[in-house]
């Protein structure tokens, strides 16, 4: 089974894009961030065209994620649990019956959190212990569970093409890193990482400064495996070339396969 998550920066500017990845990639299940869409708005007509069913947590002109899949989840939650005030879509996640059991994804859309003298930065963090929290509470069912998605978060200075410019920034500050290995010592596996330990493996290109002609990235889209999901993976890689197409995402879509059969 096919994986993939992918922030694609607006759904309405890169409808065409997804349709074409979709027909090309061919995934099972997508994990999309950012379709700063309303739910009403967002174009499954052309999706599901496709054979894909949509579940959608939208919000209007930003955030917002969605579940694509080729089947229809069992369940679906919508919001992380742990702040009733919290009105960011930020979270989704889908319950799979598959022929090698249930499967249980998420698609999340950590906040940027910068500045970090304000108090976007301290969401970043809260938001980053519910999440902790959720995860905890998860893999007690001791299932497969795959959280994929933008966590706003460079894990290592190699993922970054040059980690002095991103000293201080949210996505780099020890904090966020800390967060990201608190999570990650629950029991998490990083796909990417558990089959390439190279440098250079970016999944966001900025849109200025030639970035992506430069190769001047960052990897801060993940897939984090629980030990059940993890002892499934059969591979995992960065969908890099969908960054040069016309007017596309600045990231791209990171897929990983599991050996669990097909929904349904």
């Amino acid at each position: 089974m096919k994986i993939a998550t992918w922030n694609i920066n607006g759904i309405k500017a890169r409808l065409d894009n997804l349709l074409t990845w979709l027909e090309e990639s061919k995934p099972d299940i997508v994990c999309l961030q950012e379709i700063k869409s309303v739910d009403e708005a967002f174009p499954r007509l052309e999706i599901e065209a496709l054979g894909y069913h949509v579940e959608t947590h939208g919000q209007k002109g930003f955030n917002g994620v969605a579940l694509l899949s080729r089947t229809s989840p069992e369940e679906v939650s919508r919001g992380l649990p742990g702040d009733r005030s919290d009105e960011q879509a930020r979270f989704i996640e889908g319950v799979f019956s598959t022929r090698g059991g249930v499967l249980r994804i998420a698609s999340l859309y950590l906040p940027n959190g910068n500045p970090v003298d304000s108090d976007k930065f301290a969401y970043k963090l809260a938001w980053m212990e519910r999440l902790e929290r959720f995860a905890t509470e998860r893999l007690a069912l001791e299932e497969p569970l795959v959280l994929a998605g933008d966590y706003n978060v460079i894990p290592e200075p190699k993922d970054c093409h040059d980690p002095k410019a991103w000293e201080g920034d949210a996505l780099f500050r020890p904090e966020s890193r800390a967060a990201l290995r608190s999570l990650e010592d629950l029991g998490f596996t990083d796909a990417l990482r558990a089959v390439s330990d190279e440098p250079g493996l970016y999944t966001f290109w900025d849109y200025q400064a030639g970035a992506w002609q430069k190769n001047n990235g960052i990897r801060i889209d993940h897939l984090l495996l629980s030990p059940e999901a993890a002892d499934l993976l059969e591979s995992a890689a960065v969908e890099k070339h969908v960054r040069a197409w016309e007017k596309p995402s600045d990231h791209v879509p990171v897929a990983i396969e599991l050996n669990i059969g097909d929904a349904g």
